[in-house]
């Protein structure tokens, strides 16, 4: 593909050009014509173009003012928004008949942003299949014990089920990125908790791995807990945020609901 605009550092634009890996993310989508899909960061839409084959209900997300032009030409069917995607209100475009379908490459400098936006509004989202860097990818599937478990890791295994589909070189990219990338697909699981615990559940995470070196004791006395006795929390303290499982991260949750209230500064 001839691509009519350099790509913009400021957006971390890496347009993806080789057909078979684009065929093996269609086929990870899977999508089907009464799907609703969120295509985040088009670029100049080679991805956009095969999803459009499978159906018409497809958002394409760009921030690029020129990219976005060139997609409106390319593409006159796509329903297209200018905006930056973590700016955009997901509770517009969802339908109560249809939960929201998320693809795209994007950007390794707002992974974590654009993944926690969804995790906030999980009941809107089916699932996501992302292109991401595969350091990221890494994190956001490690398990427990290992040096890549972290917010990202407990967070995802608590609200989905996220799997590396594989991995892709950085020869298939314009321009090169200097790292390898993966595909990820992310299915949302159906939360039954209400809003405020899930809340709680993430900031629990964060706290916990605030101090990633020092015990849960240290790192919780160190953060917006810091006035909760967890002596009779049922985890042991000595323990770093590390070693906790999504079960152990879990009963914290509980714990705090029970005892303290939902409500955290």
């Amino acid at each position: 593909m001839k691509f009519q605009n350099k790509p913009k550092k400021r957006f971390g634009q890496n347009f993806l050009q080789d057909e078979n890996i684009l065929n093996k993310i269609v086929k990870e989508i899977n999508p089907q014509p009464d799907d609703l899909i969120i295509e985040i960061g088009p670029g100049y839409g080679a991805l956009t173009q095969k999803l459009l084959s499978f159906t018409e209900n497809l958002i394409a997300v760009e921030i690029d003012n020129e990219i976005a032009e060139s997609l409106k030409e390319r593409f006159p069917q796509l329903n297209l928004i200018n905006e930056d995607f973590l700016e955009t209100d997901l509770s517009k475009l969802a339908s109560q008949q249809k939960k929201l379908r998320v693809v795209g490459n994007i950007p390794y400098n707002i992974t974590s942003p654009i993944l926690f936006k969804l995790i906030e509004k999980n009941k809107l989202i089916k699932d996501a299949v992302f292109m991401v860097q595969l350091e990221v990818a890494k994190r956001m599937t490690a398990d427990r014990d290992t040096k890549d478990y972290g917010i990202l890791a407990a967070v995802l295994k608590y609200f989905s089920e996220t799997e590396i589909c594989f991995k892709i070189s950085p020869n298939v990219f314009y321009p090169k990125p200097k790292v390898y990338s993966a595909l990820v697909h992310i299915n949302i699981k159906s939360m039954s908790q209400p809003q405020e615990e899930q809340k709680l559940f993430i900031q629990i995470v964060k706290a916990a791995f605030g101090n990633r070196r020092k015990t849960l004791k240290n790192s919780l006395g160190n953060s917006i807990f810091r006035e909760i006795d967890f002596s009779n929390s049922g985890i042991d303290l000595s323990l770093r945020a590390e070693n906790l499982s999504v079960d152990d991260f879990i009963a914290l949750n509980k714990f705090v609901m029970q005892h303290y209230g939902s409500t955290r500064k």
